[in-house]
């Protein structure tokens, strides 16, 4: 007969864990130089950023242009915006088609045939403007 292992439950046993404990004492100086690094390097354990530091692991620096990440949130919005734009200016047209008289209809097609240039110079500005971004700042 076949003996049934009993769960004891729990996680399940690592195969080498980690029991080694050190411990480190810095000066004010050296703390704040050592949450620098780490803050930098983006690891979420302080003990595994020390041990890459011991073991001479490549030292990896992530930073974040909170000002890059506005720029590409903000201009998102703003192509969803123009996206919007575009989908409504059909309903537009077939609504003042639909709605008023011919000499109206055109009256009103001419004024937003302005707004439409408007937005168009618009947008080559914008596009101007996120080229000259990412020439000046994206990582190449």
């Amino acid at each position: 007969m076949e003996t049934k292992k009993q769960n004891k439950g729990g996680r399940p046993a690592l195969d080498d864990p980690a029991k080694h404990r050190h411990v480190l004492y810095l000066n004010e100086r050296d703390n704040a130089r050592f949450l620098a690094q780490w803050e930098q390097s983006g690891v979420e354990s302080k003990s595994r950023f020390i041990a890459a530091r011991i073991f001479g692991e490549p030292f990896r620096v992530v930073k974040v242009d909170k000002k890059a990440v506005d720029y590409c949130t903000r201009l998102t919005e703003f192509y969803a915006q123009y996206r919007g734009v575009a989908v409504n200016y059909n309903q537009i047209v077939k609504a003042l088609h639909s709605n008023f008289s011919e000499k109206k209809a055109l009256a009103f097609l001419y004024k937003l045939e302005k707004a439409t240039q408007e937005l168009k110079e618009i947008n080559a500005q914008v596009i101007a403007l996120t080229n000259e971004c990412k020439e000046q700042w994206l990582p190449k």
